[in-house]
């Protein structure tokens, strides 16, 4: 379900961000009712601001690709050199 500018722009204007954070947001597949939901309260002292809230779940989801993609690079390399130096065996 695409969800409509205007609440867009109102979860622009509550949570205050940017056009570039509301794209992030848009990007990382969030909804305006989660990033009003996620303002934080007075008694929420350990809630971040949404932007930085947005940011730091950017930056984890990039850190997890390039560990997964490190991965994959390590696996290729070393089966690569572990099928190039293995010798036939006959089936039995």
């Amino acid at each position: 379900m695409a969800h409509s500018e205007t609440q867009w722009q109102e979860a622009k204007k509550k949570c205050r961000l940017n056009a570039d954070d509301i794209a992030l947001a848009k990007r990382l597949g969030l909804n305006p009712k989660s990033l009003i939901k996620n303002i934080p309260n007075k008694s929420e002292p350990w809630k971040a601001p949404v932007n930085v809230w947005l940011h730091e779940i950017d930056d984890k989801r990039k850190a997890k690709s390039e560990k997964k993609l490190r991965r994959k690079e390590k696996a290729n390399l070393n089966g690569s050199d572990a099928s190039g130096s293995k010798v036939d065996q006959p089936q039995r």
